[in-house]
């Protein structure tokens, strides 16, 4: 394959590559405070963005893992607030256990609700999410006022998530929502700051299902 300039690559071969994509992420993080359970998200996390800070940014909950493994392996629905997450998910291990991926943000009534109420339809969307996936996995890497209206469906006790994977991106509230998630006694996934973004909620998500899908 004729690349048309200097430098040839290593290898062309995808395995290959993530292979040797995560032996330079080993070689290069150095000390970190994570458990061995931890270690392949947070991995999968810098293999997806390059970026180190926000890999050892990530913090989870004790019960996040395996909250998150069993919410696969019982076929709990997958929510996610943007389609990006939904297309860059891994739907085949998802749907091996009985799930799917859903997205309700461009839905009509949801739509027309936001409208209505002069608000987000990231919020509306989830009030409309925790109406069909109790105990589930909330994915949300793009709107922070989707991850603030969980959070207060959560606290309100109308919302009982099995997992929240919450990695917004964005200098408005995206920070302040991960600090509220980061609170809550439930199971999470979330890092501090303003970055995230739904490249990273995938390969959390992605890295949960393979551990699901491993047993």
């Amino acid at each position: 394959m004729d690349f048309r300039t200097e430098f040839k690559p290593i290898t062309v071969q995808p395995e290959q590559i993530e292979g040797r994509s995560f032996e330079m992420i080993n070689e290069e993080i150095g000390e970190h405070p994570f458990t061995e359970e931890q270690y392949p998200i947070v991995q999968r996390i810098i293999h997806a963005s390059a970026d180190f800070e926000l890999g050892k940014s990530v913090l989870f909950h004790p019960d996040a893992i395996q909250s998150g493994i069993r919410a696969i392996r019982s076929g709990k629905m997958v929510v996610a607030d943007v389609q990006m997450i939904q297309s860059g998910a891994n739907k085949a291990r998802i749907e091996k256990f009985g799930g799917e991926i859903k997205v309700y943000i461009s839905d009509p009534d949801v739509i027309q609700e936001a409208k209505r109420l002069n608000t987000t339809r990231a919020i509306i969307s989830m009030r409309k999410a925790i109406k069909e996936a109790d105990g589930g996995i909330f994915a949300i890497g793009n709107a922070p006022t989707a991850l603030l209206e969980l959070i207060r469906l959560i606290k309100e006790g109308e919302a009982k998530p099995g997992l929240v994977i919450g990695l917004p991106v964005g200098f408005v509230s995206a920070a302040e929502s991960k600090e509220e998630l980061a609170k809550l006694d439930i199971p999470f996934i979330t890092n501090i700051g303003r970055k995230g973004g739904s490249t990273v909620t995938v390969a959390a998500l992605n890295a949960i299902s393979i551990m699901a899908e491993r047993g």
